[in-house]
């Protein structure tokens, strides 16, 4: 269980964040969506309640993007470094496990794994698509 708080930033630091108190999950993202959006083969997140994630400095250098109602990404004005995605319609924010330095990184499980590029055998869950609470299949896949 990890409680307490973690100092977050964009690439060129001109947005500053914080998260408090648990995430409700972590873990890795195969999406296609996140994978264009992160520019890597798999993207790390820490999802956290929405009221949890606090802005402290550069909030008028924050952009967003809504490429589907599901998720609306922000990023740095100044830098171009993404910062989180919002989920309202899970109620919780996506905060990039690597803006997050000092948060150690607990990994439970894989979604949407039928889209990846990367094959990981680290014995986690790999979900074929969401989880069934939060509108997918629940269907768990093989490594």
């Amino acid at each position: 269980m990890l409680v307490g708080a973690y100092s977050g930033s964009c690439f060129c630091g001109a947005v500053q964040f914080t998260v408090s108190g648990e995430p409700a999950a972590m873990g890795y993202c195969h999406c296609d969506s996140c994978r264009s959006w992160s520019a890597g083969p798999v993207n790390a997140f820490t999802l956290w309640k929405p009221d949890s994630v606090r802005v402290t400095r550069g909030a008028e250098y924050i952009g967003g993007f809504t490429k589907t109602p599901k998720s609306d990404r922000k990023w740095c004005k100044m830098c171009g470094g993404h910062l989180y995605t919002v989920h309202p319609g899970w109620g919780v924010t996506d905060v990039y496990a690597a803006s997050i330095p000092d948060l150690p990184f607990r990994p439970g499980l894989h979604v949407n794994y039928q889209e990846t590029t990367l094959r990981m055998h680290d014995g986690l869950p790999k979900m074929k698509d969401m989880p069934a609470e939060m509108g997918g299949s629940g269907v768990v896949i093989a490594e």
